[in-house]
């Protein structure tokens, strides 16, 4: 075998064995990346958990899940999540002094393919004393 076949035998060993490990991981599947929750009255937590099954062929492990803002407290699966197992990740949004509309995000930071997955929660809050039904549409 001459040296130029030899060279090309391991560089084609080496991308094969790159191609096939990058295949072997974590995959998440959402039932939702993005949950709306409409409008909601300022004061109470808002909270909703996104759930996901893990479709890849390695565990998912969860390393960190960063909020786009103070207001909003994310909370996550802590062990591995097998192969075709289901995990979480928990959204609180604090709606005290925060009236009007808004859209976060959650960075997961994980070993998954998609490494770093953004979902996204949003809604409007409304003022404490707001009424529930529009002056205009009291009856008279």
């Amino acid at each position: 075998m001459t040296m130029k076949n030899k060279v090309l035998l391991i560089v084609s060993l080496i991308f094969t064995s790159l191609v096939f490990s990058a295949q072997a991981q974590g995959n998440f599947k959402f039932t939702t990346e993005t949950f709306d929750f409409g409008n909601i009255k300022e004061g109470p937590q808002a909270t909703h958990v996104f759930e996901f099954v893990n479709t890849g062929d390695q565990p998912i492990i969860i390393s960190n899940a960063q909020a786009s803002c103070g207001c909003t407290t994310p909370d996550w699966t802590k062990e591995p999540i097998p192969p075709k197992g289901k995990g979480m990740i928990k959204a609180t949004y604090n709606t005290e002094g925060r009236v009007g509309a808004f859209n976060k995000s959650i960075t997961i930071i994980s070993n998954a393919i998609e490494s770093n997955k953004v979902i996204i929660i949003k809604g409007t809050v409304e003022p404490k004393g707001a009424p529930a039904v529009a002056p205009a549409q009291l009856p008279k």
